[in-house]
């Protein structure tokens, strides 16, 4: 049996050959890299090596592949064989494409693990926004790379997707209300993942756990999963109760009549007790005083802020200021009176 080493058959076997020594090269430079980074504190190399993992041996295999193939299209003519040019256009462009979403994932992992790892805060809620307008771009950018190797004209195309999206924009516009508000939520920021917030005009308050283009999920304080349109936040007031600065303590306490010429060192006693509290902040107001004659009794006013915004370590500030009041109360001869009545019968002499 007698081999055919003609100039092109040593060419198509050249390519070949280039290709497995390409492969095997890049593999070891990569266990290579992947080695030396892993002593480093840079996110980026680790980040560069592990999206280039598995895309760059599909591309040294497509491109061997191809110029192959475009050596016996030119030693046979098959037909078929024209095709592996624009088809090699389109492999290049997906596999750096699916390079760079790899990209765009591990740098958004890494970026959130190395503040994790370090004990500082991150904004998860910026990371996954700049992540999903990256991939956003990526793929409208490789769709129209890969329209324009088939032959599309970009410009009629823009021109087509200009009326269409007129006619999508109708059909779709609650669709496109959400993503706008859900665009507007990664500019303006007005709350994030892991805080609480509250929506008065729905009555609905829970924790954000999870902030999407068409929807924000929270978490209620029943533990019940609220799934929120978008478009809803572009017309209602959000309280973000999270980035408050303080919580207000306001009380009122209820003397009996008795009790009137107490009145004063009562809310002396009070008074002082809040402006010696660790727990409440001195530079804001601090207000204790009769506030009106009810019906059955005296009622005192008391307001303060406290230091403290967290809700457990505020009810157990609260907890213990109610107790001190209560021995105010106490040591001063007050009480709480009972809810009464009286009742006044008139007798008419018979």
């Amino acid at each position: 049996m007698t081999i055919n080493l003609s100039p092109e058959n040593l060419r198509l076997l050249a390519v070949l050959a280039a290709a497995i020594a390409a492969h095997y090269l890049a593999r070891r430079a990569l266990q290579q890299a992947a080695k030396v980074a892993a002593h480093t504190d840079n996110i980026w190399d680790d980040s560069l090596i592990e999206a280039a993992r598995k895309p760059l041996p599909v591309l040294i295999w497509l491109t061997g592949i191809s110029f192959a193939l475009h050596l016996l299209h030119r030693q046979t003519g098959e037909e078929l064989l024209e095709y592996v040019a624009p088809l090699r256009s389109i492999g290049i462009v997906l596999c750096v494409s699916w390079f760079l979403l790899k990209l765009i994932r591990e740098v958004g992992k890494n970026v959130t693990a190395s503040h994790a790892q370090a004990g500082q805060e991150i904004d998860r809620t910026m990371v996954d926004s700049l992540g999903k307008v990256s991939r956003i771009a990526v793929v409208v950018i490789a769709a129209l790379a890969v329209m324009q190797t088939l032959g599309f004209s970009l410009s009629g195309l823009l021109a087509f997707g200009g009326m269409g999206g007129i006619a999508v924009g109708f059909a779709a516009k609650d669709l496109l209300s959400n993503l706008f508000g859900g665009l507007m939520i990664q500019l303006d920021r007005p709350f994030a993942i892991n805080d609480f917030i509250r929506v008065s005009e729905q009555q609905l308050g829970g924790t954000v756990e999870y902030i999407g283009w068409r929807h924000t999920r929270l978490r209620s304080i029943d533990k019940t999963a609220l799934y929120i349109p978008n478009s809803i936040f572009t017309t209602v007031v959000v309280e973000n109760v999270t980035r408050m600065s303080h919580r207000r303590f306001d009380l009122t306490i209820s003397l009996r009549y008795q009790d009137m010429d107490k009145v004063e060192a009562v809310s002396a006693a009070i008074r002082k007790l809040l402006e010696n509290h660790p727990g409440i902040d001195h530079d804001l107001i601090v207000a204790v005083g009769l506030e009106e004659f009810a019906a059955s009794s005296l009622d005192l006013k008391v307001m303060a802020f406290t230091q403290v915004t967290d809700f457990q370590q505020f009810r157990q500030l609260k907890q213990d200021l109610l107790l001190q009041i209560s021995a105010i109360l106490g040591n001063n001869g007050a009480d709480i009176p009972f809810q009464t009545q009286t009742l006044h019968i008139v007798r008419e002499d018979a």
